[in-house]
């Protein structure tokens, strides 16, 4: 049965360093042994950023072992979480996994005081969780895969406050 499997979502934004790392912690830890979490990027920074780290920590979620990497990691479903790795080409995956857009601003490029950084980091993170929980909560088993197409880009296109997709 199709609810029974693991699925494997794998997170892309361009750098690696923060959207896609927080995306991926609150996989693995929300998941439940139901879903797998990966991260990665089409030009993937040297490190993660500090302020997701901080943020992952803060919260409990995991971070040992983060580390920013290319995207040739194979997944059931794609998410693009930044403009930059939307408008690239991706490329081609085995298995032919399900993908979709959800942009998210980018916490490190916000300037200004450390609070407003952090601020940002926050925001970000409570976007991905928030989506990420509605994923989680689909009836996998129900639905087919233009009705599962349909779901992901509607949660892609939901903000933290509006209805569930």
């Amino acid at each position: 049965m199709m609810s029974e499997r693991i699925f494997n979502l794998l997170f892309l934004c361009t750098g690696n360093s923060a959207r896609s790392i927080l995306a991926e912690s609150i996989v693995n830890h929300l998941g439940a042994g139901r879903f797998k979490g990966y991260s990665a990027g089409s030009h993937p920074k040297d490190r993660v950023h500090p302020y997701a780290l901080d943020q992952l920590a803060s919260l409990g979620f995991p971070a040992a072992g983060m580390h920013s990497k290319s995207w040739d990691v194979f997944a059931d479903f794609v998410f693009t979480v930044c403009d930059d790795a939307a408008g690239e080409a991706c490329p081609a995956w085995p298995g032919q996994p399900m993908t979709a857009h959800w942009g998210i601003p980018d916490p490190a490029a916000v300037a200004g005081s450390e609070i407003d950084k952090r601020a940002a980091f926050r925001a970000a993170f409570a976007a991905l969780e928030s989506r990420i929980r509605l994923f989680m909560s689909l009836p996998f088993a129900s639905l087919d895969r233009m009705a599962l197409q349909q779901r992901l880009d509607a949660i892609g296109t939901r903000t933290p406050g509006s209805a569930a997709a």
